[in-house]
């Protein structure tokens, strides 16, 4: 489990074709590694993987077809947001998230909300219409790994208000219009369907 509360930006150093998907290694500058080992959890820009190997700063990550079909932004040279596992005694300073990418969005706008450029920006995502049903106004959603909250929800896109904190410490103030980012919607409303669905 995680938060959404990104420890550190780290780097795609090597993304190498194995028998089912990829060797991704992460250049994990800024993160502490001190109690990170081997078969632990990261999650990278929001996808949960398993740590195989670690050399420095350097973690590898074996990454099944299946994630790489449905997750986006494991470009070499690319930046990524990283999270360790939550641990128990942790602050829960953003909202429970499981890793597991739900969806692929695109950037429709991204505008700062002040004239100075310089405080909060706006930012607007058209989602895939098999999840744009999860996402409720005033409600939590994790985008490449970052927990938010939507400010507006309308038919399959939300808007939410990154502050200058959340620019300077994650990739999101990297984004342009059009970029693709890993969407994970909040997990009580899956299994609030799931409910619904199951035969009474």
């Amino acid at each position: 489990m995680f938060t959404g509360i990104v420890e550190a930006v780290g780097r795609i150093a090597a993304l190498e074709p194995a028998s089912d998907g990829a060797r991704l290694r992460v250049a994990a500058t800024g993160l502490d590694l001190g109690d990170v080992r081997v078969g632990d959890s990261v999650a990278v820009s929001g996808c949960c993987l398993t740590v195989v190997a670690i050399a420095g700063e350097l973690l590898d990550f074996d990454v099944s077809a299946e994630t790489l079909r449905c997750t986006t932004g494991f470009a070499v040279g690319g930046t990524v947001n990283l999270e360790k596992a939550l641990r128990l005694a942790d602050r829960l300073g953003g909202h429970l998230m499981s890793g597991h990418v739900d969806g692929v969005g695109i950037v429709t706008s991204f505008e700062s909300v002040t004239a100075d450029r310089a405080g909060s920006w706006r930012l607007e995502v058209e989602v895939p219409t098999a999840i744009a049903r999860f996402i409720a106004t005033k409600g939590s959603i994790a985008v490449d790994g970052v927990s938010l909250t939507t400010n507006v929800v309308a038919g399959a896109r939300f808007t939410v208000n990154l502050i200058p904190h959340t620019l300077a410490a994650t990739t999101l103030g990297k984004l342009t219009i059009g970029a693709a980012v890993n969407l994970e919607v909040d997990l009580v409303a899956r299994y609030v369907e799931r409910l619904n669905e199951a035969p009474r």
